[in-house]
């Protein structure tokens, strides 16, 4: 499978609105899973369209493997049909007059594929996303489910290069959105093919992907893997966006909240540079309670709080803190010892601490935040 390169791509719509997608730079490897994921209106269904070839570029270059696809200064266009790329809408598009096994089919039949290699391809893939005794059914007869696996089917009998999936799960309920998921990791690993998956949802994104690119406002603000993404997030957007519940930001500076003064003294003590440094993002997991048991560990931040609230999610807990006006939230597997009212202790490592400046951009100061300290 080749790999696809995008060099300087932009898209803007025409008059004095801003570009959908600004001076883009990606490259989408060899057998790649990659998920290009953000808000709606982040342009990521306009770049997995500009791939496709389903819109022209307003400037950049698309290039797969060798071959040039899109070129604005070149005045390349390969178009749709010639890219060997399939492509499933958010909507299946499947033809409601054709049984199954012709809808999946409907590509080789245009490909003019002989007969028995037609209907030996059309068995495997059947058999492989477990749809052939629907074989003689009509799309109206199945579920959103089924549906879903007939359109993987029908992209997956052409044997794609690269297979481009827009939000393809959004319309199934969750708990055929958690099946889909793991079928789509297995033909991941079965077919090897690149496959480009656009989509809002962040546990789609980390659970499928092999790479993260995360879009905003027409931006690239991070690409790697969902480690990567969630672990070392590039700035603050990243770091909110990915994460359920969302991060504890606080403010750092002076005249904020006490846990903002708190954390201000903590990293001015140790790193004279980080006071008053932009802000500070506390993973909801990585708060801990102080008990006689476990106390603070060696080198944290730590400080008073009053528990205002928990929130049984099924498994977990999400427990609100609050001290002088400032609310965090933190997250636990096992079942609380605490009640709502209650004074408690608060902690957190140093290596869960994210530091980003007054523009919103990671601070690189992780590894020697993971050397303990002591306040003097």
């Amino acid at each position: 499978m080749p790999k696809i390169n995008l060099s300087g791509v932009e898209k803007n719509y025409g008059g004095n609105s801003a570009n959908a997608v600004a001076d883009l730079d990606l490259e989408i490897g060899d057998g790649e899973f990659m998920c290009l994921l953000g808000p709606s209106g982040c342009g990521k269904t306009t770049t997995l369209r500009m791939i496709a070839g389903l819109e022209h570029l307003t400037a950049g270059e698309i290039r797969v493997g060798q071959r040039v696809v899109d070129s604005v200064v070149d005045g390349v266009f390969v178009p749709p049909e010639k890219r060997e790329m399939g492509l499933v809408f958010q909507s299946y598009a499947l033809w409601p007059h054709l049984t199954i096994e012709r809808n999946t089919d409907f590509g080789l039949r245009l490909r003019k594929m002989p007969k028995a290699e037609r209907e030996q391809r059309v068995d495997q893939v059947m058999k492989t996303l477990g749809i052939e005794k629907y074989r003689d059914r009509y799309p109206s007869q199945l579920s959103g489910g089924q549906q879903q696996r007939v359109a993987l089917a029908r992209m997956l009998a052409v044997n794609p290069e690269v297979l481009l999936l827009d939000e393809p799960l959004s319309n199934l309920d969750a708990a055929l959105r958690l099946e889909m998921r793991a079928e789509l990791k297995r033909l991941h690993r079965e077919f090897k093919t690149t496959i480009v998956f656009v989509t809002h949802d962040q546990w789609e994104a980390m659970t499928l992907a092999t790479t993260i690119a995360v879009m905003s406002e027409g931006e690239l603000q991070q690409v790697g893997t969902p480690n990567d993404i969630y672990e070392r997030p590039a700035n603050r957007f990243v770091a909110q966006f990915v994460g359920n519940p969302p991060i504890n930001i606080v403010e750092l500076g002076d005249g904020k909240s006490e846990v903002s003064q708190l954390a201000n003294a903590y990293l001015g003590a140790r790193f004279a540079e980080l006071r008053d440094a932009g802000s500070i993002g506390i993973r909801p997991e990585a708060i801990r309670l102080a008990d006689a048991e476990r106390g603070v560990a060696d080198g944290a931040v730590a400080g008073q709080a009053e528990v205002t609230g928990i929130l049984p999610t099924g498994g977990s807990w999400i427990i609100e803190l609050t001290a002088g006006g400032e609310k965090l939230f933190m997250t636990t597997h096992q079942s609380p010892e605490v009640e709502v009212g209650e004074a408690v202790t608060w902690w957190a490592k140093s290596k869960a601490l994210h530091v980003f400046d007054k523009a919103g951009q990671r601070m690189e100061v992780a590894d020697r935040l993971m050397r303990p300290a002591k306040l003097h």
